[in-house]
C-alpha cells in the first residue's frame, strides 16, 4: 500500500486525521495527526446527517445533500418588460448630437468610441449593445428605446 502523505510503499496504513482530511499514513508520517476508529459499518447518508447538530449546516458533509426543494426557470425577459430601440433611433442620435453643437468625433470622444462607431450608428450600419445604448441615452439625456407594440 502507498502512504498517501510521503508516497512510500508500506505494508500497512492506519487512517489518520491531518487538519481536518483523513488519510492512509505510513507509521513513520502517523505522527503528525491523530489515529481515526474504523469507520461505521455503512449506515445510510440520511442517518448520519440527521444525527448531526443543527450548528453543522454548512459543513462539508452536507453540501451534497438533496433538501427536495427544486429550483425554478425563470424567464427575465418577461420579468424585465422587454424594450426595445424605437425605429427612429439612429435620427434621434444625430439631431441630439446637433442640438449640442458637437461632431461625430466629439460624441465619439465623450462615448469613450471610434468616430466610425459614431457614423455607423447614426446611419443604422450598426445596432448598439444594451451598455451603449445607455451611454448614448445618459450622455445625450434622449430616449433611444421605447416599448414594443403589443403582439396580436
Amino acid at each position: 500500500m502507498l502512504c498517501e502523505m510521503c508516497g512510500n510503499d508500506v505494508e500497512a496504513t492506519s487512517r489518520i486525521r491531518v487538519e481536518g482530511t483523513i488519510l492512509a499514513l505510513c507509521p513513520a508520517c502517523s505522527k503528525f495527526g491523530t489515529i481515526v476508529d474504523p469507520p461505521p459499518a455503512a449506515a445510510p447518508t440520511a442517518v448520519r446527517t440527521a444525527a448531526r447538530p443543527s450548528g453543522a449546516l454548512g459543513s462539508p458533509a452536507t453540501r451534497g445533500v438533496r433538501t427536495g426543494r427544486r429550483l425554478e426557470e425563470r424567464d427575465l425577459y418577461v420579468e424585465i418588460g422587454e424594450l426595445e430601440l424605437a425605429p427612429d433611433w439612429t435620427r434621434r442620435v444625430r439631431l441630439a448630437r446637433e442640438a449640442v453643437a458637437w461632431t461625430p468625433e466629439d460624441l465619439a470622444k465623450k462615448l469613450n468610441e471610434k468616430k466610425s462607431v459614431v457614423l455607423k450608428l447614426e446611419s443604422g450600419g450598426f445596432h448598439p449593445p444594451d451598455q451603449l445604448v445607455r451611454k448614448i441615452e445618459h450622455l445625450l439625456k434622449i430616449r433611444l428605446r421605447a416599448d414594443p407594440e403589443p403582439r396580436s
